[in-house]
């Protein structure tokens, strides 16, 4: 049987918002090995369950989606980024770390 991971992407690295990392993505682990084409020079594998993306709104609603259709799964919670607030006004101070 195959797994399936459940997961919130990650932004990427020319979005610098947080637009597109909202929602939760279900995707399959790869079953089998790529095949390299010679003549074509082209990268595929029977594995057609490697192609299916299917996108949630919540984790619950994912989760409830894996276990309705009898899927293997496995929840990645996403680490949270701490972010520190900064000031401009901090560039010029006195005391400034070097």
């Amino acid at each position: 049987m195959t797994e399936a991971r459940i997961y919130q992407p990650t932004k990427t690295a020319m979005q610098s918002g947080h637009a597109n990392t909202r929602r939760w993505v279900l995707e399959f682990e790869p079953s089998g090995r790529k095949d390299h084409d010679l003549l074509m020079g082209w990268v595929g594998s029977a594995d057609t369950l490697g192609q299916v993306r299917v996108k949630f709104e919540s984790k619950d609603e994912a989760i409830a989606f894996a276990t309705k259709k009898g899927l293997d799964f496995k929840v990645h919670e996403p680490t949270r980024r701490r972010i520190r607030p900064k000031a401009y006004a901090d560039n010029f101070r006195y005391q400034r770390p070097s």
